[in-house]
């Protein structure tokens, strides 16, 4: 990693565990190495909200991770399973049915906007080393069209889980929702 970006993994980031739900990290090192040199590379004036960064990966990233979605089917007994994540259970088609991953892009925030979002946990933050430039928040590994929020996450944001959400205008929020709802019923997350 480059000596201005420090990264640590928020503890809602779940991609680098064995079994997750949604993308997953498939090789720890080269991911961590590829997110680094992005964040590094960023332009901060691309950010809707300071320190707040959404950035693509470049696509030979896409060989690090499997993708988090695949192609909803009607077939609930032998690809679909249960699963427990955020402290909801739903369904989840299951990781072999994942589709091939285009593209992956990261949520990372600068530890000065981690420890400012409302659903930070402080006991977290107070635990970073403090060498820690950087927080990475989310993985998102890419299938098919591009996928906007869950429907949940959308609507918890919009509640005020996420900064960002507070700018959105009336015409982007029916926009989004609409681009929502369309890509749920094609596409399902997967699960280990």
């Amino acid at each position: 990693m480059t000596p201005m970006t420090t990264l640590a993994v928020s503890n809602v980031c779940s991609a680098f565990a064995t079994a997750t739900v949604g993308s997953k990290v498939m090789n720890t090192e080269a991911f961590l190495m590829a997110v680094a040199t992005a964040v590094a590379a960023h332009d901060l004036a691309r950010d809707r909200v300071p320190g707040q960064h959404f950035i693509f990966l470049p696509r030979t990233a896409t060989q690090h991770v499997s993708a988090g979605i695949g192609l909803r089917d009607g077939v609930p007994a032998h690809h679909y399973v249960t699963r427990e994540h955020r402290g909801r259970v739903d369904c989840y088609l299951n990781r072999e049915h994942a589709a091939q991953c285009d593209q992956v892009a990261v949520v990372v925030y600068t530890l000065d906007a981690y420890k400012a979002d409302p659903e930070v946990d402080q006991t977290e933050v107070n635990g970073f080393d403090n060498t820690v430039s950087h927080v990475l928040v989310a993985v998102l590994a890419f299938a098919g069209p591009q996928a906007p929020l869950s429907p949940h996450r959308f609507v918890s944001n919009l509640a005020g889980g996420n900064r960002e959400a507070l700018t959105y205008s009336a015409d982007e929020i029916r926009a989004k929702s609409k681009d929502i709802i369309a890509y749920d019923a094609q596409w399902c997350v997967v699960a280990d």
